[in-house]
């Protein structure tokens, strides 16, 4: 039993850890960057808000209340992410992350539905004909939530050492980072199956 509840978690730490499918490392970076360790919990919500627009669509997917063309999903994923590059280089520095909370709360929660979407197909294979599908995705959420806890604290400590130790500011590191993101996101919208 417990075997089988660290299998489903561990597969969840695994899709988002995953080094070939790295698009939902990038949407945390990009989500998390323009914050710093005192921001925890505001961050620790939008982690949550995305895990949960995450499982939401993984539920509609796998009761086969929504079917949505693969190439489709697969291109706004990268959208998703570019959004947010985006909206951090022309925000950075000016701190709008304190300010209009409602609207990134629910863009991320938007978010969280289109990645889910992506890897609905997949995850009803894992699933295969068992009886307990909500007791699964309720583990593999919790895999997913450990990981991009685990990411967000490896960029706000990263943050935190360039800031602190080389001075940058932070305006400076979030384009940058915000940049590099646009940069690796672009290749990604153009190769999509639903452009060609």
């Amino acid at each position: 039993m417990l075997e089988n509840i660290w299998f489903n978690i561990q597969y969840g730490i695994n899709h988002v850890l995953d080094i070939n499918a790295y698009d939902h490392v990038l949407f945390l970076i990009a989500l998390s960057v323009p914050y710093v360790f005192k921001d925890w919990k505001r961050v620790l919500l939008l982690v949550s808000m995305f895990t949960l627009g995450h499982t939401l669509s993984l539920v509609l997917a796998v009761y086969d209340i929504v079917r949505i063309k693969v190439s489709l999903v697969e291109f706004l994923i990268p959208i998703t992410i570019l959004i947010v590059a985006i909206f951090n280089v022309f925000t950075a520095g000016k701190g709008p992350q304190k300010g209009n909370v409602g609207v990134l709360f629910i863009s991320t929660l938007f978010f969280g539905l289109i990645h889910g979407l992506g890897f609905a197909r997949e995850f009803k294979i894992m699933l295969g004909d068992t009886d307990n599908k909500l007791v699964l995705l309720v583990e593999f959420a919790l895999g997913i939530e450990i990981a991009q806890i685990i990411i967000v604290f490896i960029v706000l400590f990263l943050g935190y050492l360039v800031q602190t130790l080389f001075r940058f500011s932070k305006r400076d590191w979030v384009m940058v980072i915000s940049a590099v993101v646009v940069g690796l996101v672009i290749p990604m919208i153009l190769k999509s199956d639903y452009l060609l």
